[in-house]
């Protein structure tokens, strides 16, 4: 598997990837937020989106937002921590080491970049997803509870990093 930059040709299927991991947990077409996980482009103009792609392939595999300082995407973060969003696996590539192999690079650029800390917000039953976080080393931290809307609850996870 390769992880890089998403390139222009890339975004649309980057898109669709992240509407399918996240179909569970939305409500469908009448959802709002499907759109805001669809556009992939904007996300890659206003943060960075990166793709997992096969060796011997261009298919998108996964995909994960990183939110830079400055991004209008960062929702939790403070200075001086990083900020991921949109972690997602395409559903048939589920179970192959995607969604690790995504949060290592993140944990890694932040690391780099001399970040304190990495931290994200994900709904409650993602607990799939919160496996991936925590086998990592990421933990749960209520301070970074929030909700964005009336009937939409997230909770946060901090992972800090060692300067």
């Amino acid at each position: 598997m390769q992880i890089r930059r998403a390139r222009p040709e890339d975004l649309a299927a980057a898109g669709d990837v992240t509407v399918a991991a996240y179909a569970e947990f939305s409500e469908g077409n009448t959802d709002g937020y499907v759109e805001r996980l669809r556009d992939a482009a904007r996300r890659d103009r206003e943060a960075e989106v990166w793709v997992a792609t096969p060796d011997d392939s261009e298919e998108i595999l996964g995909t994960v937002t990183i939110c830079p300082d400055g991004s209008v995407w960062r929702e939790v973060s403070k200075p001086g921590e990083g900020e991921f969003r949109m972690l997602a696996v395409a559903p048939e590539a589920r179970g192959r080491g995607v969604g690790g192999a995504l949060v290592d690079l993140v944990v890694d650029r932040f690391r780099q970049e001399g970040a304190r800390a990495v931290v994200m917000s994900t709904l409650p039953v993602m607990t799939s997803a919160h496996r991936i976080y925590e086998a990592v080393g990421f933990v749960r931290a209520p301070e970074l509870d929030w909700s964005p809307t009336e009937t939409v609850h997230l909770i946060g996870y901090r992972l800090e990093l060692e300067v």
